[in-house]
């Protein structure tokens, strides 16, 4: 297997807390979600599992009507724990068969970066996307994204992971994606 060569078969995307009372304080959820729904154009596309968290909905809100409205099949779970890899959360990731998962989420340093650290330890290799993850503040979004690639996820971007699982151009997925991808 190629290095950091992602697999529509072997993938799965994971949506963490995008929350309304969260993303209420988001200085730049508009660019996060337009790369998440794209994601989520892609994975319908190309038959990619989808899963989303909430953290503590009866406090924080469900997830912002933006994402849930492009969300198709998927599989919701709810968790009070920070990490998304509960071991509860973990079963339900395995029981995909799927050993690769990539990330958009909130906030960049708490959820997404402690779900980050407990799945690459869990042994997924995990992609998460730059722009399509968000913190309140910047060096918190930054400091996140730091600690992720110490701990041996691969930071990337949506455009890069959407034209590596689509490998080529010539294809019913890519010539439906295409106009998304302008």
């Amino acid at each position: 297997m190629k290095k950091h060569s992602l697999e529509s078969k072997q993938s799965l995307f994971l949506i963490i807390d995008f929350q309304e009372k969260l993303m209420k304080v988001m200085g730049y959820a508009e660019k996060v979600y337009k790369n998440t729904i794209l994601m989520l154009a892609v994975c319908q596309q190309l038959d990619i599992p989808v899963v989303v968290t909430e953290q503590y909905p009866k406090g924080l809100g469900r997830t912002v009507p933006d994402i849930a409205k492009h969300l198709n099949k998927h599989l919701l779970l709810e968790k009070d724990s920070f990490s998304a890899a509960t071991r509860e959360i973990l079963e339900q990731l395995h029981s995909f068969q799927r050993r690769q998962i990539v990330i958009a989420g909130s906030e960049t340093h708490v959820c997404v970066f402690q779900t980050v650290r407990d799945l690459v330890a869990a042994g997924f290799e995990v992609y998460v996307l730059q722009d399509g993850v968000c913190s309140r503040h910047k060096h918190n979004y930054e400091n996140g994204l730091q600690l992720m690639r110490e701990e041996g996820a691969i930071i990337t971007n949506t455009e890069t992971v959407i034209f590596d699982l689509l490998k080529v151009s010539r294809t019913p997925e890519f010539k439906a994606l295409q106009p998304l991808l302008k």
